[in-house]
């Protein structure tokens, strides 16, 4: 009998208690400040180094580039660039090691698709997720106004 009063005491206190639940799909939810989401791409400061993906431990980055059609310039431009997220594991190696920082990672987090070929993504859908791109180390996860510049 005192199980049952101690039982309906937990009970009674767990529905005075403040819900701690969010409505997600109605409400924007924000991850943590040092949350890895979905990259975001920028073409024009790639150097097509191939550092990402010489470090990607899954092989989910393809990166490919031709040489600079003006010949006043050195170096290449980028052709394809293409990330794999169905292997990819959002560790945030790619970022890290991009010189130009054409790679940085987003508080973006929804990526859920009923097929694994819209897990294939390539530099236009990349470039475009801009949502909330980190800007600084202050306002990660924090929505961003109109994306990166």
């Amino acid at each position: 009998m005192k199980g049952i009063f101690k039982g309906m005491g937990v009970t009674l206190k767990a529905m005075t208690a403040p819900k701690v639940t969010t409505s997600y799909p109605d409400a924007p939810y924000f991850m943590p400040e040092r949350y890895r989401g979905i990259q975001h791409f920028e073409p024009d400061l790639c150097i097509v180094c191939n550092q990402c993906v010489r470090i990607c431990p899954t092989d989910c980055i393809t990166l490919t580039g031709k040489p600079n059609p003006d010949p006043d310039k050195k170096g290449k431009v980028i052709d394809t660039f293409d990330l794999n997220f169905e292997i990819c594991i959002l560790c945030d190696l790619c970022t890290e090691v991009c010189p130009t920082e054409a790679i940085v990672m987003t508080g973006n987090f929804e990526l859920a698709s009923y097929s694994r070929d819209e897990l294939f993504k390539d530099k236009q859908w990349l470039t475009d997720n801009d949502t909330r791109v980190r800007e600084d180390n202050n306002n990660i996860g924090a929505p961003q106004k109109g994306g990166a510049k």
